[in-house]
């Protein structure tokens, strides 16, 4: 069994098209299709069921899929070990953020780590703080920015606090609040609201705080995407709660300070096993050092 017959294999699954998945890996097709072919003979098993309208796993083919990828990830965390035993980072660094992400400018961050490493092949993704920090302790992820209301920790990763502050009240600059210096949630519980889905933990910090003053509010529009939100808040359709940070100054948007205000508080987590070249080059980068990376 050949790495190369492995990567073929994956690339077909998540393309679900030979013609793709040759593309992709940059082979014509009937070389592609012949090596799948032979590590089906070899396997003594069908791994795609094809049809002349689509190419889908069979129940074995779903078996092998994850083992090869965890082969084709060993392969890749091997070469990059070489080369940083050698002076060189390379491999790859799957990062997650949460939408309101605000105790690092991770843009920036993003651009001087590609400057000092530019063999590495980044990739983002933007979620809930549940979905990354399960992704994280999974191995899918290698490092991820989280927001979790005070007294809540992330589990089964290693973790550092980043920053920890009080969610703003956020209204359109027309808005009749929008000249208040401050208000509290009883009078917000009165407004309709934008905000995360229910569940999520930036969900929950507004949850909490509004539950503990006794009070209940109207969630109209739920959206994963705070700039999707905050052109909600623009067109006066609700008000939100976000960290003042990640909001920034902007003319259409006024931020008020609540009073009793719910506070959150930003995580950077990362595996509890030794994180690859790149991770623990990432992670240096953002603490000024080398992190506790076991």
């Amino acid at each position: 069994m050949e790495l190369q017959q492995m990567r073929y294999v994956v690339a077909v699954a998540e393309t679900s098209n030979f013609t793709r998945a040759a593309e992709r890996c940059m082979v014509v097709q009937s070389a592609l299709s012949h090596q799948i072919a032979r590590l089906e003979r070899e396997l003594g098993a069908r791994l795609f069921e094809r049809t002349s309208r689509r190419v889908r796993l069979t129940p074995e083919g779903e078996a092998f899929l994850p083992a090869a990828r965890q082969a084709l990830e060993a392969a890749e965390r091997a070469r990059a070990e070489v080369a940083a035993a050698a002076g060189e980072i390379r491999g790859r660094l799957a990062l997650g953020a949460i939408p309101t992400v605000a105790a690092v400018d991770l843009p920036r961050a993003l651009k001087d780590f590609h400057a000092r490493h530019s063999q590495v092949k980044v990739t983002l993704r933007v979620g809930a703080s549940e979905e990354l920090t399960e992704r994280v302790r999974q191995g899918d992820m290698d490092v991820a920015f989280l927001g979790l209301p005070l007294g809540m920790s992330p589990k089964g990763v290693r973790s550092r606090e980043l920053a920890r502050g009080e969610l703003v009240a956020v209204v359109p600059a027309g808005h009749r609040l929008a000249g208040e210096v401050a208000v509290d949630l009883r009078r917000l519980a009165q407004e309709v609201f934008v905000d995360f889905p229910e569940g999520t933990a930036g969900r929950a910090q507004s949850d909490e705080a509004f539950a503990a003053a006794g009070l209940t509010r109207e969630v109209a529009f739920e959206v994963t995407a705070a700039d999707f939100m905050a052109r909600l808040i623009r067109q006066g359709l609700g008000i939100a709660m976000l960290p003042a940070a990640f909001v920034g100054e902007t003319t259409e948007l006024r931020m008020l300070r609540v009073m009793d205000a719910p506070a959150r508080m930003e995580h950077l987590i990362w595996s509890l096993h030794r994180p690859s070249p790149a991770a623990a080059a990432f992670l240096a980068g953002l603490t000024g050092g080398r992190p506790d990376t076991g």
